[in-house]
């Protein structure tokens, strides 16, 4: 009984890690899939050079011996979106760390060769019912990171639906899948945008705020509700909220840089609208806590947790690259080339991690200078 409940003790505590805590580089063996409280795995040792095991400390308990012999469960989880640009740093992650990982894509030749050979890709529609539905029975956590780009290219009232379609549509063929599958996932963690907030320069948003007005707002309510209906069929749901997203591979900075090496960077707009921001490598770590923390449900914002104002964010990167920041766009410039469309860089919102960080979210670039 005793050995039983200790080597459940470490697999529970070990559950979805592969390291005894962010200052050990010690790494645990992972193992083929397992969902939460299930014994599908085999035996792992780890060592731990920096401290004993098995000491009771903060209502955990550690053990006191160097190494032990534990069971480490790894998951099978699927991610719709694995070919954007947070989906493939999301997929390296999970695959890295032993998960089995299976990648729903449109277009898999967009995706040749971004992955090691044992991530799984399969080619769908996800505005339809098929085949690739199957692909969601058994597997321990969706992700659902689909979208069309909603700041490229003026907002036609046919580019709007497009936006509405690939967001809403889209869900509720992921939660159809949820439903058809014997086996259903224990959690679906859903994208979602701080968007959903509408737009201010004086008030601060959290998690407990309600929503806009705008057509942003009208974006993520749909989205979020699409994605409420798993609830019902008994899987944790996880929507983040995300900000603007910042890396050395896409998003608003693969934008920006190109401009402040002509040393023509500077401001948009009035450069006084609060720009949320978050590392991507920060925003993957969320999503790989809500797939693995059991605790987590509900909206939690993905952002950093010190968000700046336009003007901050470009002074920043200047100084980061040696070029001045001193050449505004001008608002009237943007929405004559965007139309309806401007609002996205035009206008912003200050949005604070509360739910994040209180679900011990730790952030690896907390500042802005940090993430440039």
């Amino acid at each position: 009984m005793f050995v039983s409940a200790t080597i459940a003790t470490a697999a529970r505590w070990v559950l979805g890690r592969n390291r005894c805590d962010s200052t050990c580089s010690t790494s645990f063996t992972t193992i083929p899939h397992a969902s939460e409280g299930e014994s599908r795995a085999f035996f792992g040792r780890a060592v731990c050079q920096r401290r004993p095991l098995f000491s009771s400390g903060r209502g955990r308990t550690r053990f006191d011996a160097e190494s032990i012999s534990f069971v480490v469960l790894s998951k099978k989880i699927a991610v719709a979106g694995g070919s954007g640009f947070v989906g493939r740093r999301l997929v390296r992650r999970l695959e890295s760390e032993g998960n089995s990982v299976v990648v729903l894509t449109r277009k898999p030749s967009k995706i040749e060769g971004t992955f090691p050979t044992s991530v799984k890709i399969i080619q769908y529609d996800p505005y339809e019912s098929g085949p690739w539905q199957s692909e969601l029975d058994g597997v321990d956590a969706v992700v659902n990171l689909v979208g069309d780009p909603i700041s490229e290219g003026r907002w036609t009232a046919e580019k709007k639906q497009n936006i509405l379609d690939s967001r809403i549509k889209t869900t509720e063929k992921i939660v159809e899948a949820i439903e058809k599958a014997q086996s259903r996932p224990s959690v679906l963690v859903n994208g979602s945008a701080i968007g959903f907030y509408g737009t201010s320069e004086t008030a601060t948003f959290t998690e407990k705020d309600g929503s806009g007005d705008d057509f942003l707002s009208e974006i993520c309510i749909g989205w979020e509700g699409a994605a409420s209906k798993v609830t019902s069929l008994g899987t944790r749901l996880v929507i983040i909220r995300t900000g603007i997203v910042l890396g050395d591979e896409g998003g608003a900075l693969a934008k920006m840089i190109p401009i402040f090496k002509l040393f023509a960077g500077g401001p948009i707009g009035t450069g006084m609208q609060w720009f949320s921001w978050v590392h991507a490598d920060d925003i993957v770590a969320l999503i790989e806590k809500a797939v693995n923390d059991p605790s987590m449900s509900g909206a939690y914002n993905g952002t950093a947790p010190n968000p700046v104002r336009m003007s901050t964010l470009c002074a920043a990167l200047g100084r980061v690259m040696g070029r001045p920041s001193w050449l505004p766009v001008p608002s009237f410039a943007l929405e004559a080339l965007l139309g309806e469309g401007a609002q996205v860089v035009l206008n912003g919102q200050q949005v604070l991690p509360e739910r994040s960080l209180a679900a011990g979210m730790k952030y690896e670039y907390p500042t802005i200078e940090e993430a440039l």
